[in-house]
């Protein structure tokens, strides 16, 4: 018991009253996806305007902040992920992915690629090539649409509603007469799971897009292959069988970061 006494005596004697305010600004913002004014994030926490205005101006020019122009509405950055990735490297998304998909990619004969949700697009974070002398890949950087990609698609498809306006980012009041057009496609991804579809931008290669879930169970980053039909059909994998390799491979990238859910593919 006296182990448990020691933490609550230092509780009680020592404190960091800028830094305890800069934790409760993200805290509150936390709830807010959408964003909160200065005068919004003051009542919230029950502070004057004032106080809290030095501490604002540098947690944005930190870039843990940032202000909506049209607005002046504040919210949280990828900053604080970024952070959050490189500070607990056991968790970190790609390094649990890239060994999965080394052997995913060897195992298929195919390209594949891991998209997270950044600024109301996909990002592509890590790509492992087609070990092959032919292939299609997608670079490591590029940047794909939300609400025309088969990764993006699954990606609003599987988020939560209340983290939906978060991942939207700058492109949330364009989505307002995009997903009701969108709906039906990503209702019929959820309740399959997962999404298959021809590649909207090249000829013979189908997409092939997997979720992969952090430890809260929500949604993480979409794991796809590009998968690329060889005219002559001589593709070392078939389609079917490479779509059971990537199934199996997101549970196991989900695994690895802590999730233990629903074990359907």
């Amino acid at each position: 018991m006296s182990g448990d006494r020691q933490p609550r005596a230092l509780k009680n004697t020592y404190s960091a009253p800028a830094l305890e305010k800069g934790f409760d600004v993200f805290e509150l913002l936390a709830d807010h996806p959408d964003g909160l004014t200065l005068s919004e994030i003051a009542s919230g926490l029950g502070r004057s305007i004032s106080e809290l205005f030095r501490l604002i101006v540098v947690m944005e020019r930190r870039g843990y902040l940032r202000k909506e122009p049209e607005s002046d509405r504040y919210r949280v950055t990828y900053r604080v992920l970024d952070l959050a990735h490189r500070a607990t490297p056991v968790q970190d998304l790609t390094h649990v992915a890239a060994p999965v998909m080394y052997d995913l990619a060897h195992a298929v004969g195919q390209s594949c690629h891991l998209v997270v949700p950044a600024e109301g697009q996909g990002l592509v974070v890590l790509r492992q090539e087609n070990p092959g002398p032919t292939g299609f890949g997608v670079r490591r950087g590029a940047t794909i649409d939300l609400f025309s990609s088969c990764s993006g698609n699954l990606l609003l498809a599987l988020t939560d509603a209340e983290r939906r306006f978060a991942l939207l980012g700058p492109r949330a009041e364009e989505a307002e007469s995009v997903l009701p057009k969108l709906e039906p496609t990503l209702a019929a991804i959820r309740a399959r799971g997962f999404e298959r579809r021809p590649s909207a931008m090249t000829y013979g290669v189908i997409d092939i897009s997997y979720p992969v879930f952090g430890f809260d169970g929500r949604l993480a980053a979409a794991l796809t292959i590009p998968f690329l039909e060889r005219i002559d059909g001589s593709q070392p994998v078939a389609i079917d069988a490479s779509q059971e390799h990537l199934a199996a491979a997101a549970r196991t990238i989900s695994a690895g970061l802590g999730w233990f859910g629903r074990g359907d593919g």
